[in-house]
């Protein structure tokens, strides 16, 4: 297949955080000569195109999302609703079949990309061609959540059930805690949308697929994907890093004189995405952690819940006492752009793990046990909930010099971070996921 282009249609499940690695990853096809069909709800287009680096080879198809009861007039994606309404936006999502069917009869792709719509596969047997569940969840965390083995469909999953693996798996650092197997066995058994649970629907998903593709490297994820294949008795495609290219942007004069007042690798960035909303007493121990660090920081979180405003959820007398080294913003970040400042360590970020739900949680679990790159921050065995002290003697044992756990994690960061960024290496795995 050496040479030769295709049509590829792509259809992620309708959240900026799937969105997006859909498109990094459309560009790396892109970039060899591959036309996309992209399609997306319609209103999201303008927060995604400018990722777009090949719009003559890559079409956005924008695509009218159903409306259905209980989700508010123009909500489209999971950005827009919390999460107990998630379902809604997948129900939605189910109901734009016979457009995706319409547009796929008239482009003819090749191959058609998706994740969590379950009747894709059925569809693209119908029309002759290709589907290709490209999954950006870590292949960890299917293996040990949505494995065959766990027989989930006929017997149903428990907290009990999660505090082992499942029959095969390899062995690894994931280990929960009850609260932890029980939320997840919960979210794993939901109702999904359409009447469909979450495991139904990715079992369904991978099981009827043509092939099974993961966002990572043989060397990182290798036993675990194997574990899926096999399981799932499907051929593994690899795209490697799909490291997303340096946004041409530059930081607001603003910020930029902001970072600019500290020591190159002093500052810490914490942010923990567009749907995380913290309750206002996690929110203040954490802020309060930051500050017994002693060191700069930099908050990007969205207003803990009941709080219309961040500023007004913040501890008695914080603003006063970390003014000048503490800032808290309850707005958008340009996360890629403070990353890159000298102060927020450029590439060399060391990684301070706050797991909230879903694959989260066993992703700390997989980069702070078996890959040894970061620090989790620890929580209550019963409740969940960490302090201010926890938070700070997580940030200490990574940042302090004289500590023997910050050495072992920076060294593997470095180890890794070499490893990713070898000359050859994405572009190896790339060419190989498309001549599979």
């Amino acid at each position: 297949m050496v040479g030769k282009t295709f049509r590829i249609a792509m259809y992620p499940w309708f959240a900026i955080g799937h969105i997006t690695p859909f498109i990094h990853m459309a560009n790396k096809l892109a970039q060899r000569g591959h036309k996309i069909s992209f399609f997306l709800p319609a209103k999201t287009l303008g927060k995604v195109e400018a990722f777009n680096l090949y719009p003559d080879l890559i079409i956005f198809i924008p695509i009218t999302v159903p409306h259905v009861e209980g989700l508010l007039i123009g909500a489209e994606t999971t950005h827009d609703v919390p999460f107990p309404l998630h379902p809604l936006i997948m129900s939605a999502m189910d109901r734009t079949e016979p457009d995706i069917e319409a547009y796929l009869r008239e482009l003819k792709p090749h191959f058609v990309f998706f994740d969590f719509t379950c009747w894709m596969p059925a569809l693209t047997r119908k029309l002759g061609l290709k589907s290709v569940l490209y999954c950006i969840i870590s292949s960890g965390t299917i293996g040990y959540l949505l494995s065959p083995a766990r027989k989930i469909l006929e017997r149903g999953l428990t907290g009990l059930d999660l505090l082992k693996p499942p029959k095969g798996f390899p062995s690894s650092s994931i280990k929960l805690r009850m609260f932890e197997a029980q939320g997840l066995a919960a979210v794993t058994t939901m109702d999904y949308g359409s009447g469909i649970s979450f495991a139904e629907r990715h079992l369904r998903s991978f099981s009827d697929c043509d092939a099974i593709g993961f966002k990572t490297c043989k060397e990182i994820e290798g036993p675990y994907c194997e574990y899926i294949g096999n399981q799932f008795e499907k051929p593994m495609l690899y795209a490697g890093p799909v490291v997303p290219e340096p946004q041409k942007m530059v930081l607001e004069e603003r910020r930029e004189k902001l970072l600019s007042n500290f020591e190159a690798n002093t500052l810490i960035f914490c942010a923990f995405g567009s749907e995380c909303v913290l309750k206002k007493d996690q929110f203040q121990e954490l802020v309060l952690g930051l500050e017994l660090t002693g060191l700069p920081f930099l908050v990007a979180l969205k207003p803990p819940m009941g709080a219309q405003k961040i500023e007004s959820a913040l501890p008695e007398g914080f603003q006063e006492r970390v003014n000048g080294r503490g800032f808290v913003y309850g707005g958008w970040m340009p996360q890629q752009l403070i990353l890159r400042h000298l102060s927020a360590m450029v590439n060399d970020c060391q990684l301070v793990l706050v797991p909230h739900i879903g694959d989260q949680i066993i992703n700390a679990r997989l980069m702070a046990g078996d890959l040894r790159i970061g620090v989790e921050i620890e929580k209550g065995e019963e409740d969940g909930l960490f302090t201010k002290d926890d938070v700070n003697k997580a940030v200490k044992a990574l940042m302090d010099d004289d500590s023997e756990l910050g050495k072992e994690i920076r060294a593997n960061h470095a180890k890794w971070k070499e490893f990713l960024l070898a000359t050859g290496l994405e572009n190896s795995y790339m060419n190989d996921f498309v001549n599979m």
